[in-house]
């Protein structure tokens, strides 16, 4: 079978992550074409600035080459791994980036965006649908608190102060929506009766 060979394009995904390791500049650039498409697309989801966005997809590429002998196929396939680099540097700049939080009033825009838009095919694998449809079932303010605190990076403090509510209520709020969340995606598919 080492006799076989695939034209670049039909490589598995682990072949050219392999060559990107190796340093094999034919199999990184396959790599990188087949990819950023959708590392972009999850960076542009994330941060809403296509400089920036451009700027995470290159950091998730060099991430991924710098580590793509640690990569572990049990783990979950090239694509979410990837993306989730991508998804991580791409929070890590707007919190970087960002030096007042996000506008109460523009959250239940954001929260109706993560269920309807280029996210949905840039993170199409399953875990991140299943963590999707999981936040949108959420008491919206339960999942706005959850947002603030999990993707925004704000305290329970910033979060009680945005909402104008109790310190007490906004750390209720995300314990509860957390809980909530580990609840939903440890458990086996179910359908929305589930709550």
């Amino acid at each position: 079978m080492s006799g076989l060979r695939f034209p670049e394009g039909r490589l598995p995904d682990e072949a050219l992550l392999s060559g990107l390791a190796t340093g094999d500049p034919e199999l990184a650039v396959t790599f990188v074409r087949r990819f950023q498409d959708r590392v972009f697309g999850v960076a542009m989801a994330v941060t809403g600035d296509p400089q920036l966005a451009e700027d995470v997809a290159q950091q998730t590429f060099e991430r991924a080459w710098q580590h793509a002998q640690i990569y572990d196929s049990r783990r979950g396939s090239v694509t979410t791994w990837l993306t989730t680099i991508a998804h991580n540097l791409a929070i890590d700049a707007v919190r970087a980036r960002r030096a007042a939080p996000v506008a109460p009033e523009d959250l239940d825009t954001l929260l109706g965006v993560a269920t309807e838009t280029p996210e949905q095919w840039a993170l199409a694998d399953e875990a991140s649908s299943r963590l999707r449809a999981a936040v949108a079932r959420l008491p919206r303010e339960q999942a706005r608190a959850l947002v603030m605190a999990g993707i925004y990076g704000m305290t329970a403090q910033q979060v009680a102060d945005a909402e104008q509510i109790p310190l007490g209520t906004a750390k209720t709020r995300i314990r509860t929506a957390m809980a909530k969340l580990r609840t939903t995606l440890a458990s086996p598919e179910r359908g929305d009766h589930a709550q």
